[in-house]
């Protein structure tokens, strides 16, 4: 049932205008610009660089792929983050990619998923700080993670027992989206087998991904229903991602080639990228930032504040502290924020 239906309807005698709130809402909205923040999380050598590059088509992240024989292995030993402000059409996007060490590089991976799951935390962290502070800022730049993609190495068996784990803790505390990566390595029945295996396991294992089927209600949107459903027999999407230019059917596209001819990146009956490009960017983008922040960030301020009053701890600010309190205060304030 709707908030307002139990208010009478009121019949207007002539024009008022409130009709233009959305123009007016949109122009505030496009005025400032958006923010999305994703992290990239998987195994060493799956492309997670090239396909976020592929994705928004920028090269916003160096892939750590070696290129010469003679080249030492690269690879991502520590989280990092990188923004770019990218402009379609007027529309403004501040775009912060964060990549991660590949986990499971290790005999003893252990615990390998707990800086990732620290670095969304301490997101949330930082938000809930500035929220707290007296003289907080008119908007609060939003680091909190919004996205995490997660590969899935083309094996064609099944989940690693390391990559259900990791996704479980993920799940807790971020929207998690499973991708195949180099899914062109299978034959396309053999990738539908895969596909229906890792859905079967991710059942099996009750891994909540997004969207989320428990937060759909009866006011939600028929249309918005039917793309949650089309999105949840797609996954996990099985993706390739390329940033060169190829000939295929004397057409130049985004793709690459193999032995077999070329393989077309935006090409449905090649891969699901296009699919998973449309879920991202065009219909669940706003979608991904309000859950953030209504289920997981709401989540994480909740326990929060719930431990700080258990504790009777009270932050005292005055004129001459600074904006964001000292981290030992704060880890007294917040004992579960910082280890």
């Amino acid at each position: 049932m709707s908030n307002y239906g139990d208010i009478p309807q009121a019949s207007l005698r002539g024009y008022v205008g409130f009709d233009t709130l959305p123009t007016q809402i949109n122009k505030k909205l496009i005025k400032r610009g958006f923010q999305l923040n994703v992290i990239l999380v998987g195994e060493t050598g799956l492309g997670k660089s090239t396909l976020v590059n592929t994705l928004f088509a920028s090269h916003l992240i160096d892939s750590k792929g070696r290129t010469a024989p003679e080249e030492s292995p690269r690879q991502t030993v520590e989280i990092q983050a990188v923004s770019h402000m990218v402009n379609e059409n007027g529309v403004k996007l501040r775009l912060t990619i964060v990549d991660t060490p590949g986990f499971g590089d290790h005999v003893n991976n252990e615990g390998c998923w707990d800086p990732i799951v620290k670095y969304i935390k301490d997101q949330h962290a930082i938000y809930l700080r500035k929220e707290l502070t007296a003289t907080r800022e008119r908007f609060v730049q939003d680091t909190r993670i919004h996205c995490c993609l997660f590969f899935i190495a083309p094996t064609g068996h099944a989940l690693k027992p390391i990559d259900i784990l990791v996704l479980q803790k993920l799940t807790e505390v971020v929207n998690v989206v499973p991708v195949i990566a180099k899914s062109d390595s299978m034959t396309p029945d053999e990738r539908e087998a895969f596909k229906q295996r890792v859905r079967s396991e991710l059942e099996y294992h009750n891994i909540r991904l997004f969207p989320f089927v428990d937060e759909e209600s009866e006011e939600t949107d028929p249309e918005e229903i039917r793309l949650n459903q089309e999105i949840r027999e797609r996954v996990p999407f099985a993706i390739v991602g390329s940033e060169r230019t190829i000939t295929v059917g004397g057409k130049e596209v985004i793709g690459r080639k193999n032995r077999w001819g070329g393989i077309n990146v935006e090409d449905p009956t090649h891969c699901e990228f296009i699919h998973l490009r449309d879920f991202l960017t065009r219909t669940h983008l706003q979608d991904l930032i309000e859950t953030t922040a209504h289920i997981h960030y709401e989540s994480f301020r909740t326990k929060q504040l719930l431990a700080l009053k258990e504790s009777n701890a009270r932050p005292h600010l005055t004129s001459v502290q600074p904006l964001v309190p000292p981290m030992d205060r704060l880890n007294r304030v917040f004992p579960d924020i910082v280890p």
